[in-house]
């Protein structure tokens, strides 16, 4: 875990007297060269936090795959692949929208760290809108799939055993004929 050298938050004021007048380009320099420390201050705190943030956010994803791996884990030994309920499935599909969206946002800081984006909010609930929506599609044509599998594989077996019955009523035909042909 990152930790934040300057716990406070505050920043000290150092006044140096000058031997020359305010108004002189050493003052000036120095004014300037005072500022850019105490901008740069700002940035370090500004990264600490942000490595704070980061941390806190790495174990929270690795709380979530150590979830996920147990439930794939009891899932895949009792043969079951369906959810409990469908809040269950609701919360993950926003959980799963979250994620992307959080990783879309880490990813376009990491790709234009110098560039600063502060899009309209409106534009970003409809995106979040759309990748949700998007969620829930995906997982609905998946659902979707998985139930004309089920049903292939119904119809698989349902065609197998009309061809037994079939092949069985061939097989007893062929071998009552003989015992029905009498005559009078």
């Amino acid at each position: 875990m990152a930790c934040r050298l300057s716990g406070s938050g505050s920043y000290n004021v150092v006044v140096i007297p000058l031997r020359t007048s305010l108004c002189s380009l050493d003052a000036l320099r120095f004014y300037l060269w005072i500022k850019r420390l105490k901008d740069l201050e700002k940035e370090k705190d500004a990264l600490w936090s942000g490595l704070e943030i980061l941390d806190r956010g790495r174990l929270w994803y690795l709380q979530r795959l150590e979830e996920n791996w147990a439930r794939w884990d009891s899932e895949s030994r009792s043969g079951s692949c369906s959810y409990q309920n469908e809040a269950a499935e609701a919360r993950s599909c926003l959980l799963r929208s979250q994620i992307q969206r959080v990783n879309g946002s880490l990813g376009s800081v990491m790709s234009e760290p110098n560039v600063s984006r502060n899009p309209c909010v409106f534009d970003a609930v409809v995106d979040s809108d759309l990748r949700w929506h998007n969620t829930v599609l995906t997982q609905k044509v998946s659902d979707k799939n998985h139930q004309i599998s089920l049903l292939e594989l119904e119809k698989d077996a349902l065609l197998q055993q009309l061809e037994d019955l079939q092949a069985s009523r061939i097989h007893l035909n062929q071998h009552e004929l003989p015992c029905k042909s009498t005559f009078y």
